[in-house]
């Protein structure tokens, strides 16, 4: 299997599922908790203390059901995928938690830690562009490249890593969901930090959605679409075909008019197509 199929076909090519741990084919051990430590790659730096000790409270009951995923390192071992089943099994107080070895460069670990984070929670979009960002520069490959690997539209990864170049302060926003991921598209477009500043306080202090956003930072001449010769799609057309090519992970156009309109969703191989109608079927 090719690390382009892996990430496309997510955790089940990676780690056992629950209803397999019995079965003997299925190399996992139950291994000492003190002798695992985190991955520093780990792409998720928030662990909301609320999810942990309702997965603790689980892990009490019926113990870790999925194995971690874990690489050698000396004498020990090192968390690839799993870590918050790993704190919440600290919490839980075991001794011992299952977990399948498998040998990764850092690069390999990165991306299976992204694959899980992907997967099972949702990442907040700083800290999912962070980790682009990451393999981007471990690897040396082009956006175009990754974008591919990852079954991307390449403007949503380039949208995506444009949020990096915001202010700290917003970036906190995001992180702490104050600001959504369409606010923060918004607000990577306007490059005057104090316009960007002022329609980030408007939208936190009067909790404005997107859309209204969109229409203050118009009105301000904020919009990030002003500067471009000719742009002349509507703002929130535009957000919603950014929301779906995130979504669905390629090109997305809509076209409207008079009220109708229609959705154009692109895909580039016979794959992707298989892929987009396990989504659509």
């Amino acid at each position: 299997m090719t690390q382009r199929k892996a990430l496309g076909k997510g955790l089940s090519a990676l780690i056992p599922e629950a209803d397999r741990l019995d079965e003997g084919e299925v190399h996992f051990f139950q291994c000492p908790i003190e002798t695992i430590s985190p991955n520093p790659n780990q792409p998720r730096q928030r662990f909301s203390p609320v999810e942990l000790d309702e997965m603790a409270a689980s892990v009490r009951e019926k113990g870790i059901i999925t194995p971690l995923l874990v690489s050698r390192t000396g004498d020990g071992y090192q968390l690839i995928a799993g870590e918050r089943r790993w704190r919440a099994a600290q919490k839980a107080g075991l001794d011992r938690v299952p977990v399948v070895v498998r040998e990764a460069t850092p690069v390999e670990a990165l991306e299976l830690a992204l694959i899980e984070n992907i997967h099972r929670t949702d990442l907040n979009p700083i800290e999912e562009a962070a980790a682009y960002n990451n393999l981007l520069e471990q690897t040396g490959m082009t956006q175009e490249e990754l974008a591919r690997r990852l079954g991307k539209d390449r403007s949503s990864l380039t949208n995506l890593l444009r949020l990096l170049k915001l202010p700290a302060g917003i970036q906190e926003d995001v992180m702490d969901g104050r600001l959504s991921m369409g606010h923060a598209r918004l607000l990577a477009g306007i490059k005057a930090l104090d316009a960007q500043k002022a329609l980030r306080d408007a939208i936190v202090g009067k909790g404005l959605s997107v859309r209204q956003s969109e229409a203050l930072a118009k009105r301000g001449k904020a919009s990030p679409g002003a500067a471009k010769k000719g742009a002349s799609k509507d703002p929130y057309v535009q957000s919603l075909e950014d929301r779906l090519k995130r979504s669905l992970g390629t090109k997305v156009e809509i076209k409207t008019r008079g009220g109708k309109g229609q959705i154009t969703v692109h895909f580039y191989s016979d794959d992707e197509l298989d892929r987009l109608m396990e989504l659509f079927v």
